[in-house]
This record gives structure tokens, C-alpha cells and sequence, in this order.
């Protein structure tokens, strides 16, 4: 007899003594699978049973990603404090011209590009066919 989930409800059976579907895939096919449901962190079983009854499968955050996007604002934070710095006119800033200036102006707006282009990569989902 198969176990059960709720012991007042012998008829229903628990997914572990419940059916086994097999599905022939090619070998690029199981890699593929197999990637993303580690990209989501589901076991395969889990990961192709939501698919298949047309769940949303909810993606995680890539540690790199956020790793990156967290020393990108730590590098918009201290550019930021040095332009604060020059605009309030402290004698450490003294010797920095224009073109310095310029050029910390220049840097805050690429690493704020970088930043938006890293976020647009976390949050666009992906899609290869």
C-alpha cells in the first residue's frame, strides 16, 4: 500500500510512491534541462513538474551578479563623496581643476551606465532558442 499524505484520506498517494513519467531526451537536451533548473535552484524532478503543469518557474539572482552590482554602487558612492568633497569647497580639494572634475563627472556617469546595464541583465529574462 502506498503512503499516504493524510492518514483520514488513504487514496491519495504521496509524489514519492506516486507515477514516474520517462521522457527520451538527446544528451544536449538533458544538459539544457538539467542548467536550468540549477539556474533556478530546483532539482531536475521539481523543475520539469512545474514547467510541465505551466507553473512560473522563479528565477534566482545570479551571486555574481549581485556581487558586481554591489561594488558598482560602493564605486558610485565613493565618486560621489569626492565630487561632495570639491563642491564644498574643502582645502583637500584645492589642487583639482576643471578638468579633474570633469572627469570624475565623466566616471560617475559610465559606472551608473555599467549599473543600469547589469540590472537590465538581472531582470530581462533570458530567453535562447
Amino acid at each position: 500500500m502506498a503512503k499516504t499524505r493524510n492518514s483520514d484520506d488513504p487514496r491519495k498517494p504521496t509524489r514519492k510512491a506516486g507515477r514516474h513519467l520517462r521522457v527520451p531526451v538527446l544528451p544536449d537536451e538533458e544538459a539544457e534541462i538539467k542548467r536550468l533548473a540549477a539556474s533556478v535552484g530546483l532539482p531536475v524532478a521539481a523543475y520539469l513538474r512545474n514547467v510541465g503543469l505551466g507553473y512560473q518557474v522563479p528565477g534566482i539572482l545570479d551571486n555574481k551578479r549581485v556581487e558586481e552590482l554591489a561594488r558598482i554602487n560602493g564605486d558610485l558612492g565613493r565618486l560621489g563623496g569626492l565630487l561632495k568633497l570639491w563642491l564644498t569647497d574643502d582645502v583637500r580639494t584645492l589642487q583639482f581643476g576643471e578638468t579633474t572634475i570633469l572627469a570624475l563627472l565623466s566616471r560617475i556617469e559610465s559606472t551608473q551606465d555599467r549599473m543600469h546595464e547589469v540590472m537590465q541583465e538581472v531582470v530581462t529574462p533570458r530567453v535562447k532558442r
